[in-house]
């Protein structure tokens, strides 16, 4: 009887720990000033400014800090301006204000391939990646995809998606326990949250390839390059072929059928 009042107890004590949950994710409501879509974030985008702002020299000197080239930097900033142009002639077409600050940054890691955007505009590409490029349609491309996951603000959306599901996952600990089981639901229910996590992270990575098109076709680039980029990918990635489930991104195979798609959708 004891047991059972125990379980009582924690399942009332869970329960109102999603209730919380789900109504502090849900009670997050903004429209993004760029792609008109109802987002569930706390943060504005003057706050994702000044977290971009203040991690960008720790985020660089993760990967050695900055490229010692001056001219290679430049490079990289003029593409990238080209490109926040578009987006700022976007802004302005619907009347309202590019609230973000763009900048870009080549890093001296020659043996990472890869490229990534902090909030609020602060974006790096490494020498790796850039030294596998042939061309500056190529490089549009990847700051092109780079500046959609910006736009859409998908650093600020998955911090919240991460705090929904983390009061998740603690009310299913509590409300459950199992000494008999090899996995408690707490086990269960984080495994349940990556994966959840792990699909609007391929969603993201969509979104930002169309941009991406979108941009480069505005700015007078090829988008063709785009698919290029997608195959320097995954040659740097060995070819090795991954389960997509189980992945943030989406397969190459996958990633490029769509970028034609918005390819033949923006050229229009």
């Amino acid at each position: 009887m004891q047991q059972s009042g125990g379980l009582k107890f924690r399942l009332i004590i869970g329960v109102v720990m999603a209730l919380i949950a789900v109504f502090g994710y849900y009670s997050k409501n903004q429209v993004n000033p760029i792609t008109g879509e109802k987002q569930h974030i706390d943060l504005t985008p003057e706050q994702e400014v000044a977290m971009g702002l203040q991690s960008a020299p720790q985020m660089a000197q993760e990967y050695g800090g900055l490229y010692q080239d001056n001219e290679v930097q430049q490079q990289a900033k003029a593409v990238g301006y080209k490109l926040v142009k578009q987006v700022e002639a976007e802004a302005k077409a619907k009347g309202v204000q590019q609230p973000y600050q763009f900048d870009f940054h080549v890093l001296a890691d020659d043996q990472t391939v890869n490229a990534f955007a902090l909030p609020g505009g602060q974006i790096f590409i490494t020498a790796g990646l850039l030294g596998r490029l042939k061309s500056e349609d190529q490089l549009a491309g990847v700051l092109g995809h780079e500046i959609g996951h910006v736009i859409h603000r998908h650093s600020a959306q998955q911090m919240a998606q991460s705090s929904f599901y983390q009061g998740l996952v603690g009310a299913v600990a509590t409300a459950t326990t199992d000494p008999y089981s090899g996995m408690g639901g707490g086990q269960i229910a984080q495994y349940v949250a990556q994966i959840q996590q792990m699909k609007f992270g391929r969603k993201d990575e969509l979104q930002s390839d169309e941009f991406g098109v979108k941009y480069m076709i505005q700015a007078g680039y090829n988008p063709e390059a785009m698919i290029q980029v997608m195959e320097i990918l995954a040659e740097a990635s060995g070819g090795a072929q991954r389960d997509e489930f189980m992945s943030s991104h989406p397969s190459p195979e996958n990633r490029i059928a769509k970028i034609k798609e918005h390819i033949a959708k923006y050229s229009k």
